[in-house]
């Protein structure tokens, strides 16, 4: 279901939102959603506390994991399609 979003702009804040929509091919609606969009995308996803406490609790374990310059080759190989 979509909800309407009403924002009240300053005249000239307004002729610059529209100006920027106009320039890209926008509507000034099209360009607003878009824009929240980026935002809402660049918010991060877990508070720092939640990521601290998961790399934390990563660290308690121990897994076997190569050399590094192995590991690069792994990862060079699987790109070209190589690894089974």
């Amino acid at each position: 279901m979509a909800k309407r979003l009403q924002v009240t702009l300053q005249d000239a804040d307004y002729r610059e939102t529209q100006r920027i929509a106009k320039a890209r091919g926008m509507s000034i609606a099209g360009w607003a959603r878009a824009t929240l969009l980026q935002a809402r995308r660049n918010e991060p996803s877990r508070s720092v506390e939640e990521k601290l406490a998961a790399i934390r609790e990563a660290s308690k374990h121990e897994f076997p994991s190569p050399d590094i310059d192995t590991m690069l080759a792994e990862i060079e190989r699987g790109y070209d399609g190589m690894l089974p």
